[in-house]
Protein backbone atom coordinates (compact mmCIF):
# COMPACT_ATOMS: atom_id res chain seq x y z
CA UNK A 1 0.00 0.00 0.00
CA UNK A 2 2.81 2.56 1.28
CA UNK A 3 4.40 1.88 -2.71
CA UNK A 4 1.42 2.53 -4.38
CA UNK A 5 1.28 5.57 -2.34
CA UNK A 6 4.53 6.60 -2.77
CA UNK A 7 4.19 5.84 -6.26
CA UNK A 8 0.90 7.93 -7.07
CA UNK A 9 2.73 11.21 -4.89
CA UNK A 10 6.35 10.84 -7.28
CA UNK A 11 3.42 10.72 -10.31
CA UNK A 12 1.41 13.96 -8.90
CA UNK A 13 5.19 15.23 -8.32
CA UNK A 14 6.03 14.68 -12.20
CA UNK A 15 3.01 15.67 -13.67
CA UNK A 16 3.59 19.15 -12.09
CA UNK A 17 6.97 19.17 -12.90
CA UNK A 18 6.13 18.22 -16.85
CA UNK A 19 3.10 21.13 -16.52
CA UNK A 20 5.58 23.80 -14.90
CA UNK A 21 8.62 22.74 -18.03
CA UNK A 22 5.95 22.83 -20.71
CA UNK A 23 4.57 26.32 -19.45
CA UNK A 24 8.10 27.72 -19.70
CA UNK A 25 9.04 26.09 -22.58
CA UNK A 26 5.97 27.93 -24.47
CA UNK A 27 6.34 31.03 -22.81
CA UNK A 28 5.12 33.35 -24.28
CA UNK A 29 2.01 31.87 -26.17
CA UNK A 30 -0.31 34.93 -25.58
CA UNK A 31 -0.36 38.64 -24.78
CA UNK A 32 2.12 39.95 -21.75
CA UNK A 33 1.05 43.18 -19.92
CA UNK A 34 3.20 45.33 -18.30
CA UNK A 35 1.92 47.90 -15.80
CA UNK A 36 2.98 51.39 -15.76
CA UNK A 37 2.04 52.76 -12.17
CA UNK A 38 2.97 56.13 -13.30
CA UNK A 39 1.34 58.92 -15.34
CA UNK A 40 2.14 58.73 -18.64
CA UNK A 41 5.09 60.82 -20.08
CA UNK A 42 7.33 59.96 -17.72
CA UNK A 43 10.67 57.79 -18.16
CA UNK A 44 9.17 54.88 -16.28
CA UNK A 45 6.28 55.01 -18.56
CA UNK A 46 8.42 56.06 -21.66
CA UNK A 47 10.56 52.63 -21.26
CA UNK A 48 7.91 50.11 -20.31
CA UNK A 49 6.50 51.02 -24.09
CA UNK A 50 10.15 50.64 -25.19
CA UNK A 51 10.53 47.43 -23.42
CA UNK A 52 7.16 46.29 -24.56
CA UNK A 53 8.22 46.77 -27.99
CA UNK A 54 10.92 45.05 -28.31
CA UNK A 55 9.40 41.68 -26.67
CA UNK A 56 6.45 42.39 -28.62
CA UNK A 57 9.36 41.85 -32.01
CA UNK A 58 12.17 39.21 -30.12
CA UNK A 59 8.17 36.91 -29.19
CA UNK A 60 6.05 37.74 -32.13
CA UNK A 61 3.54 38.22 -29.01
CA UNK A 62 1.85 41.21 -28.55
CA UNK A 63 3.33 43.41 -24.84
CA UNK A 64 1.15 46.17 -24.09
CA UNK A 65 1.51 48.56 -21.65
CA UNK A 66 -1.20 49.89 -19.02
CA UNK A 67 -0.79 52.63 -16.95
CA UNK A 68 -2.52 52.13 -13.10
CA UNK A 69 -1.56 55.20 -10.98
CA UNK A 70 -2.02 56.66 -8.03
CA UNK A 71 -0.78 55.78 -4.15
CA UNK A 72 2.76 56.60 -4.74
CA UNK A 73 2.64 53.67 -7.47
CA UNK A 74 1.13 51.57 -4.84
CA UNK A 75 -1.77 50.79 -7.08
CA UNK A 76 -0.16 49.59 -9.03
CA UNK A 77 2.23 47.42 -7.86
CA UNK A 78 -0.63 45.53 -5.52
CA UNK A 79 -2.40 44.33 -8.64
CA UNK A 80 0.57 42.69 -10.10
CA UNK A 81 1.59 41.41 -6.50
CA UNK A 82 -1.87 40.13 -6.84
CA UNK A 83 -1.42 38.52 -10.56
CA UNK A 84 -0.80 35.06 -11.18
CA UNK A 85 2.94 34.14 -11.49
CA UNK A 86 2.87 33.16 -14.64
CA UNK A 87 4.94 35.23 -16.74
CA UNK A 88 2.35 37.30 -18.10
CA UNK A 89 1.83 40.43 -15.98
CA UNK A 90 4.69 42.67 -15.18
CA UNK A 91 5.14 45.90 -13.45
CA UNK A 92 8.07 48.19 -14.09
CA UNK A 93 8.60 49.27 -10.47
CA UNK A 94 10.62 51.56 -9.22
CA UNK A 95 12.96 53.08 -6.43
CA UNK A 96 9.40 53.88 -4.81
CA UNK A 97 7.31 51.14 -5.24
CA UNK A 98 9.90 48.86 -4.56
CA UNK A 99 12.21 50.11 -2.34
CA UNK A 100 11.09 52.75 0.15
CA UNK A 101 6.73 53.21 -0.02
CA UNK A 102 7.13 50.46 3.31
CA UNK A 103 8.96 53.31 5.24
CA UNK A 104 6.49 55.91 4.02
CA UNK A 105 2.71 54.19 3.76
CA UNK A 106 1.68 52.99 7.06
CA UNK A 107 -1.01 50.60 5.01
CA UNK A 108 1.19 48.58 3.03
CA UNK A 109 -0.84 46.87 0.41
CA UNK A 110 2.14 44.21 -0.58
CA UNK A 111 5.56 43.58 0.20
CA UNK A 112 7.92 44.72 -2.05
CA UNK A 113 10.28 41.81 -1.68
CA UNK A 114 7.97 38.84 -0.70
CA UNK A 115 5.58 39.25 -3.48
CA UNK A 116 7.68 39.93 -6.42
CA UNK A 117 10.35 38.61 -7.94
CA UNK A 118 13.49 41.37 -9.87
CA UNK A 119 13.45 40.35 -13.38
CA UNK A 120 15.72 43.29 -14.94
CA UNK A 121 17.26 46.63 -14.02
CA UNK A 122 16.12 48.81 -16.84
CA UNK A 123 17.81 52.23 -15.92
CA UNK A 124 19.00 54.96 -13.57
CA UNK A 125 17.86 58.73 -14.46
CA UNK A 126 20.09 61.30 -13.18
CA UNK A 127 17.66 64.24 -11.65
CA UNK A 128 17.84 67.58 -11.84
CA UNK A 129 16.85 70.79 -9.11
CA UNK A 130 15.25 73.31 -10.59
CA UNK A 131 13.56 76.58 -8.80
CA UNK A 132 10.60 78.90 -10.08
CA UNK A 133 12.43 81.69 -11.64
CA UNK A 134 11.46 84.40 -9.39
CA UNK A 135 13.11 82.78 -6.27
CA UNK A 136 16.61 84.99 -5.85
CA UNK A 137 18.84 82.16 -6.12
CA UNK A 138 21.74 81.05 -8.38
CA UNK A 139 23.11 78.17 -6.69
CA UNK A 140 22.71 75.61 -4.21
CA UNK A 141 24.56 77.54 -1.29
CA UNK A 142 21.96 80.51 -2.11
CA UNK A 143 18.98 78.53 -2.04
CA UNK A 144 20.29 76.95 1.58
CA UNK A 145 20.24 80.22 2.77
CA UNK A 146 17.41 81.73 1.14
CA UNK A 147 15.23 78.98 3.18
CA UNK A 148 17.01 79.43 6.19
CA UNK A 149 16.53 83.24 5.66
CA UNK A 150 12.04 82.68 5.38
CA UNK A 151 11.04 79.56 7.48
CA UNK A 152 8.03 77.94 6.14
CA UNK A 153 7.80 80.33 3.19
CA UNK A 154 9.71 78.06 0.73
CA UNK A 155 8.02 74.45 -0.86
CA UNK A 156 8.99 71.35 -3.00
CA UNK A 157 6.55 69.86 -5.38
CA UNK A 158 7.41 65.91 -6.22
CA UNK A 159 5.51 63.16 -8.53
CA UNK A 160 4.27 61.88 -5.45
CA UNK A 161 4.95 60.12 -1.83
CA UNK A 162 7.72 57.71 -2.32
CA UNK A 163 8.86 58.85 -5.54
CA UNK A 164 12.80 59.91 -5.95
CA UNK A 165 11.54 63.62 -6.10
CA UNK A 166 10.48 62.92 -2.91
CA UNK A 167 13.26 61.59 -1.62
CA UNK A 168 15.54 64.06 -2.58
CA UNK A 169 13.58 66.75 -1.59
CA UNK A 170 14.07 64.97 2.24
CA UNK A 171 17.24 64.23 1.90
CA UNK A 172 18.21 67.85 0.80
CA UNK A 173 16.12 69.42 4.17
CA UNK A 174 18.28 66.68 6.19
CA UNK A 175 21.49 67.83 4.83
CA UNK A 176 20.89 70.86 4.40
CA UNK A 177 19.44 71.37 7.44
CA UNK A 178 16.42 73.57 6.38
CA UNK A 179 12.92 72.69 5.88
CA UNK A 180 11.12 72.80 2.76
CA UNK A 181 7.50 71.98 2.72
CA UNK A 182 6.65 68.80 0.57
CA UNK A 183 3.65 69.28 -1.48
CA UNK A 184 2.73 65.97 -3.38
CA UNK A 185 1.35 65.97 -6.41
CA UNK A 186 -0.19 62.77 -8.92
CA UNK A 187 2.61 62.61 -11.04
CA UNK A 188 5.45 65.05 -12.13
CA UNK A 189 3.45 66.80 -14.73
CA UNK A 190 1.40 68.26 -12.75
CA UNK A 191 4.17 69.30 -10.12
CA UNK A 192 6.25 70.68 -12.46
CA UNK A 193 2.69 72.56 -14.05
CA UNK A 194 2.64 74.64 -10.11
CA UNK A 195 6.41 74.89 -10.29
CA UNK A 196 6.07 76.80 -13.39
CA UNK A 197 3.15 79.11 -11.91
CA UNK A 198 4.58 79.48 -8.43
CA UNK A 199 2.61 78.08 -6.41
CA UNK A 200 5.83 76.00 -5.27
CA UNK A 201 9.55 77.31 -5.82
CA UNK A 202 11.58 74.17 -5.48
CA UNK A 203 11.47 70.73 -7.44
CA UNK A 204 14.11 67.55 -7.95
CA UNK A 205 12.78 65.80 -11.40
CA UNK A 206 14.58 63.27 -13.76
CA UNK A 207 16.17 65.13 -16.40
CA UNK A 208 14.03 64.42 -19.52
CA UNK A 209 10.68 65.60 -17.89
CA UNK A 210 12.15 68.71 -16.43
CA UNK A 211 15.36 69.58 -18.28
CA UNK A 212 13.24 71.17 -21.55
CA UNK A 213 11.54 73.32 -18.87
CA UNK A 214 14.83 74.99 -18.04
CA UNK A 215 16.30 75.28 -21.56
CA UNK A 216 13.18 77.34 -22.55
CA UNK A 217 13.90 79.61 -19.30
CA UNK A 218 10.60 78.86 -17.74
CA UNK A 219 12.39 77.29 -14.54
CA UNK A 220 16.42 77.91 -13.53
CA UNK A 221 17.95 74.84 -13.38
CA UNK A 222 20.81 74.52 -10.37
CA UNK A 223 21.94 71.37 -10.10
CA UNK A 224 22.16 67.78 -10.61
CA UNK A 225 21.39 64.96 -7.88
CA UNK A 226 23.59 61.95 -8.52
CA UNK A 227 27.43 62.26 -7.06
CA UNK A 228 28.89 63.42 -9.92
CA UNK A 229 28.36 65.74 -13.00
CA UNK A 230 26.27 64.45 -15.73
CA UNK A 231 28.11 64.25 -18.73
CA UNK A 232 25.60 65.84 -20.76
CA UNK A 233 25.24 68.93 -18.71
CA UNK A 234 29.17 69.55 -17.63
CA UNK A 235 28.55 73.00 -16.63
CA UNK A 236 25.89 71.96 -14.15
CA UNK A 237 27.14 71.24 -10.57
CA UNK A 238 26.18 68.38 -8.73
CA UNK A 239 24.50 68.59 -5.20
CA UNK A 240 27.31 66.85 -3.27
CA UNK A 241 29.17 69.79 -4.52
CA UNK A 242 27.63 71.73 -1.56
CA UNK A 243 26.56 68.97 0.48
CA UNK A 244 28.95 66.12 0.29
CA UNK A 245 27.59 62.78 0.19
CA UNK A 246 24.63 63.76 -1.74
CA UNK A 247 23.15 60.80 -3.98
CA UNK A 248 19.95 60.04 -5.22
CA UNK A 249 19.45 57.52 -7.36
CA UNK A 250 16.07 57.60 -9.51
CA UNK A 251 16.22 54.01 -10.52
CA UNK A 252 13.40 51.42 -12.30
CA UNK A 253 12.92 47.92 -12.55
CA UNK A 254 10.96 45.25 -14.50
CA UNK A 255 9.64 43.14 -11.79
CA UNK A 256 7.22 40.07 -11.77
CA UNK A 257 4.72 38.25 -9.15
CA UNK A 258 6.74 36.04 -6.69
CA UNK A 259 6.32 32.86 -7.57
CA UNK A 260 6.93 32.76 -11.81
CA UNK A 261 9.10 30.41 -12.87
CA UNK A 262 12.92 31.06 -12.82
CA UNK A 263 13.01 30.30 -16.51
CA UNK A 264 10.80 32.90 -17.72
CA UNK A 265 12.53 35.34 -15.32
CA UNK A 266 15.90 34.13 -17.03
CA UNK A 267 14.50 34.51 -20.58
CA UNK A 268 12.77 37.72 -19.88
CA UNK A 269 16.41 38.83 -18.38
CA UNK A 270 18.18 37.64 -21.21
CA UNK A 271 15.59 40.02 -23.89
CA UNK A 272 15.40 43.00 -21.60
CA UNK A 273 19.71 43.11 -21.50
CA UNK A 274 19.21 42.71 -25.52
CA UNK A 275 17.06 45.52 -25.55
CA UNK A 276 18.86 47.88 -23.53
CA UNK A 277 21.72 47.44 -25.32
CA UNK A 278 20.96 48.81 -28.91
CA UNK A 279 22.40 51.64 -29.80
CA UNK A 280 19.13 53.63 -30.35
CA UNK A 281 17.96 52.56 -26.60
CA UNK A 282 21.39 53.93 -25.81
CA UNK A 283 21.35 56.90 -27.40
CA UNK A 284 18.35 57.82 -26.04
CA UNK A 285 19.50 57.00 -22.47
CA UNK A 286 22.42 59.29 -22.80
CA UNK A 287 20.22 62.23 -24.03
CA UNK A 288 17.82 61.83 -21.07
CA UNK A 289 20.65 61.49 -18.87
CA UNK A 290 19.73 57.93 -18.02
CA UNK A 291 22.63 54.87 -17.54
CA UNK A 292 21.97 50.92 -17.72
CA UNK A 293 23.72 48.47 -15.94
CA UNK A 294 23.49 44.92 -16.97
CA UNK A 295 22.27 43.26 -13.53
CA UNK A 296 21.37 39.52 -13.49
CA UNK A 297 18.12 39.06 -11.43
CA UNK A 298 20.13 38.28 -8.28
CA UNK A 299 21.87 41.12 -8.51
CA UNK A 300 19.00 43.50 -9.13
CA UNK A 301 17.41 41.87 -5.90
CA UNK A 302 20.33 42.80 -4.25
CA UNK A 303 20.50 46.04 -5.65
CA UNK A 304 17.07 46.84 -4.11
CA UNK A 305 17.33 45.43 -0.73
CA UNK A 306 20.41 47.99 -0.64
CA UNK A 307 18.60 51.01 -1.83
CA UNK A 308 16.28 49.85 0.42
CA UNK A 309 18.56 49.85 4.00
CA UNK A 310 19.96 52.63 2.69
CA UNK A 311 16.80 55.08 2.22
CA UNK A 312 15.30 53.20 5.32
CA UNK A 313 18.13 54.83 7.52
CA UNK A 314 17.74 58.20 5.87
CA UNK A 315 14.00 58.39 6.17
CA UNK A 316 14.09 57.62 10.04
CA UNK A 317 17.00 60.11 10.25
CA UNK A 318 14.78 62.83 8.78
CA UNK A 319 12.10 61.58 11.30
CA UNK A 320 9.60 61.20 8.57
CA UNK A 321 6.91 58.91 10.02
CA UNK A 322 4.83 56.44 7.72
CA UNK A 323 1.26 58.37 6.34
Amino acid sequence: MKKIVSTFILGLGLLSYQAVFAQTDSYPNRQIKIISPFATGGIADGFSRIIAQGLSEAYGQPVIVENKTGGGGNIGADFVAKSPADGYTLIMGSIGTHAVNPYLVKNMPYDPFKDFVPVAFVLDAEGLMAVNPSLPVKNVSELIAYVKANPGKVSYGSGGIGTASNLAGELFNLTAKIDMTHIPYKGNALAITDLIGGQTQVMFATMPTILPYVKSDKLRGLAVTGATRDPSMPDLPSISETLPGFDVKNWIGLFAPAGTPPAIVKKLYAEVNKIMMQSVVQKKLESEGAKYYAMTPEAFGAFQKKESVRWGKIIKSAGIKPE
